[in-house]
């Protein structure tokens, strides 16, 4: 009985994702997914991607500093909720400050719901008065398969040494309501605050909660 509140909110979680759009099927990575799990940190997968400049970024030019991605689709009420209120924006900036390199991803295929390239990038940057470090396109959903990412947004914060601390949801309010953001516990400011003070992360893994992000359809 305790489990039908949890079954009854994860289904209108999906139903809120799908509104106005028909479900999408989100491949399963063959690989197992890289993900933080409490006492055994993975090796966060290596990649190249063109950021909304045109210029490519590997996540190795960025060694010897903590980096957050953060995966993305404007069209996402989930993802709506974080920036229209501009608490994403605001973690971005708290965190930039503090030295930290923070990726957000786009993984939206061609013709999918969130995709943008090239000026409609740049001017996604712009609208959404993004302060992340760069803004990096994956088509073709490599990357995020590779990391595991399901949903937007999801999360994962990497330490300097390149291994994974954290791993899925933003918080610990899985809605789309701007007012569920008040007294919410951030995840990832925690799991930064942790790594800043030299202690280990105390939350490794969060059930990640929004849109399922929308990857090419599989062949």
């Amino acid at each position: 009985m305790i489990r039908l509140p949890i079954l009854a909110a994860a289904l209108l979680t999906l139903a809120a994702c799908q509104q106005a759009e028909a479900p999408v099927s989100v491949p399963t990575a063959e690989a197992t997914p890289a993900v933080a799990t409490p006492g055994q940190a993975q090796v966060a997968p290596a990649f190249t991607l063109t950021d909304s400049e045109g210029v490519q970024r590997s996540l190795a030019d960025f060694r010897g500093k903590t980096v957050v991605i953060e995966w993305t689709n404007e069209g996402c009420p989930y993802v709506q909720k974080h920036y229209s209120s501009g608490a994403m924006q605001a973690l971005q900036r708290e965190a930039v400050a503090d030295g930290v390199v923070w990726l957000t991803v786009i993984s939206s295929a061609p013709g999918k719901q969130g995709h943008i390239e090239g000026e409609a990038a740049r001017a996604w940057r712009t609208r959404n008065n993004a302060a992340s470090t760069h803004l990096l396109l994956d088509p073709d959903g490599t990357v995020g398969k590779a990391f595991g990412a399901m949903t937007t947004p999801d999360m994962r914060v990497i330490d300097a040494e390149g291994r994974i601390l954290f791993s899925g949801g933003i918080d610990d309010r899985p809605t789309n309501k701007v007012e569920d953001l008040e007294g919410a516990n951030n995840f990832v400011r925690a799991a930064l605050d942790d790594v800043g003070a030299g202690r280990a992360v105390r939350t490794a893994y969060a059930q990640p909660y929004g849109c399922s992000i929308k990857y090419p359809e599989e062949a």
